[in-house]
C-alpha cells in the first residue's frame, strides 16, 4: 500500500461508503413516513424507503456495520500508509527515528480521524437531516441491495441487541414514533412563548387547542351554579322575562320534579307570540352530553348536530350547561370574549 494513488483512491472509496451509511441512518430517522407514503405511489425508491422504515432496527444495524467496517478499513489501509509517508519526512528534518515514528503515527491518526469524522460522518449527517425524504429516497435502493447478502448477519446482530435491551426492561421497536404527544407539544409551545419566539395570544390559543384532548365537560362546567329554567307550561312572557334577568337567549325547560331539563327554547322563537301564549311549540329537545366527554368530542358533536347548548349531568347529581362559546373560549380567549358580550343583549318585549 505504498503506492500513493492506490491509497488515495481506496481512501476516497472508503470515506464515500462511510458517508453513504451515515446518510442512510439519519435520513430514515428524520424522514416523515406520511411523505414517503405520498411519494410511494409513483416512486420505486420511495417504496424501498418505506420498507426500510418498517424494519428500522435491521437497517440501522446495516448502517452501523457499514460504518464500522469503513472505520476499520481506514485504520488498516490509510493510516499505515500516511504513517509510512510522514515518518521519513520527520527523519529528514533531523529528528531521531523513534521521534519521527511517533510524530508520523500521531499525524496519521489525526488526519485519518479528521477525514472520517468530518467528511465521512458529519457532512453526510447534516445533509440527510436537512433533506430527509429526498436522501432517504435517493439512498434506499442501494441500501436495500447491501442488506440482501448481509441480512443474516444484520438479523443476528439486531436480535442480540434486542436481547440485551429486554434484559434491562426496554422493549425494542421497529419503527420511529410518528409525531409528538400533546405533552411534548404543550412544552414546545410554552418554551416558544417564554423565549419570545411565539406571541402570547397565539400561545394561549395553541395551549387551548391541546387542552381539548385533555379536558372533559365536567372540567369545563366545574363550579357553575344550576342553570336557569322555566316550567313546561311557561308562557312567552315568562321566557322573555327570564331571559332579560339572566342575559341568556336560550332558556332550559324543566318539569317540576324532573331531575334534568327536557327541552330548550330560544327567545327569538317567542318574539311573535303574545305574553300569555304558551311556548310549547317553540320548545326543542335538549342536547345532553356525559360529564366525561372530552372537549374535542363535545365540540365535534355540537357542530354536527347544530346545537349551541349542551346539558351536562354531573356525577354528584347536579345539572350544568355549556355552550359552544364556552368550548371555543379554550381556543380563542380574546375573540370569544367579544362574542359572549354580544350574545348578552337586551331581549325585546312583544308589542
Amino acid at each position: 500500500m505504498s503506492i500513493p494513488w492506490v491509497v488515495a483512491l481506496a481512501t476516497v472509496v472508503i470515506i464515500a461508503l462511510s458517508a453513504f451509511f451515515v446518510a442512510v441512518e439519519f435520513a430514515l430517522l428524520a424522514a416523515k413516513r406520511h411523505r414517503l407514503e405520498d411519494a410511494a405511489a409513483t416512486s420505486r425508491a420511495a417504496r424501498a424507503a418505506l420498507r426500510s422504515a418498517s424494519e428500522l432496527t435491521v437497517l440501522l444495524a446495516g448502517s452501523q456495520l457499514g460504518i464500522t467496517v469503513c472505520a476499520l478499513a481506514l485504520g488498516a489501509i490509510t493510516k499505515p500508509a500516511v504513517h509510512h509517508w510522514i515518518t521519513p519526512l520527520a527523519s529528514d528534518l533531523g529528528a531521531p527515528y523513534w521521534v519521527a515514528d511517533v510524530v508520523g503515527f500521531v499525524l496519521a491518526l489525526v488526519i485519518v480521524t479528521f477525514l472520517h469524522l468530518v467528511v465521512g460522518e458529519m457532512a453526510p449527517k447534516s445533509w440527510a437531516i436537512a433533506h430527509p425524504e429526498k436522501s432517504a429516497t435517493m439512498l434506499a435502493l442501494p441500501m436495500r441491495a447491501f442488506m440482501v447478502p448481509t441480512r443474516p448477519i444484520l438479523v443476528a446482530l439486531n436480535s442480540a441487541a434486542n436481547w440485551c435491551l429486554r434484559r434491562v426492561g426496554v422493549e425494542p421497536v421497529e419503527q420511529v414514533g410518528n409525531g409528538q404527544n400533546p405533552d411534548d407539544l404543550r412544552h414546545l409551545v410554552e418554551h416558544s412563548a417564554s423565549v419570545g419566539a411565539l406571541e402570547v395570544a397565539y400561545s394561549a390559543q395553541l395551549s387551548g387547542a391541546l387542552d381539548l384532548r385533555r379536558l372533559t365537560m365536567s372540567d369545563l362546567v366545574a363550579g357553575r351554579s344550576a342553570p336557569v329554567t322555566v316550567p313546561g307550561d311557561a308562557t312567552a312572557g315568562d321566557v322573555r322575562r327570564v331571559a332579560r334577568e339572566c342575559g341568556h337567549l336560550r332558556i332550559l325547560v324543566q318539569e317540576p320534579g324532573s331531575p334534568a331539563p327536557t327541552g330548550v327554547v330560544h327567545v327569538r322563537d317567542t318574539l311573535l307570540l303574545a305574553d300569555d301564549d304558551p311556548v310549547t311549540e317553540a320548545v326543542k329537545p335538549s342536547f345532553e352530553l356525559a360529564a366525561d366527554t372530552p372537549l374535542h368530542t363535545a365540540l365535534t358533536r355540537m357542530r354536527e348536530t347544530s346545537n349551541h347548548l349542551a346539558v351536562v349531568q354531573l356525577p354528584e347529581g347536579r345539572t350544568a350547561v355549556a355552550t359552544m362559546a364556552d368550548v371555543l373560549a379554550r381556543l380563542f380567549p380574546r375573540t370569544t370574549a367579544a362574542a359572549q358580550a354580544a350574545a348578552v343583549q337586551p331581549v325585546p318585549s312583544a308589542t
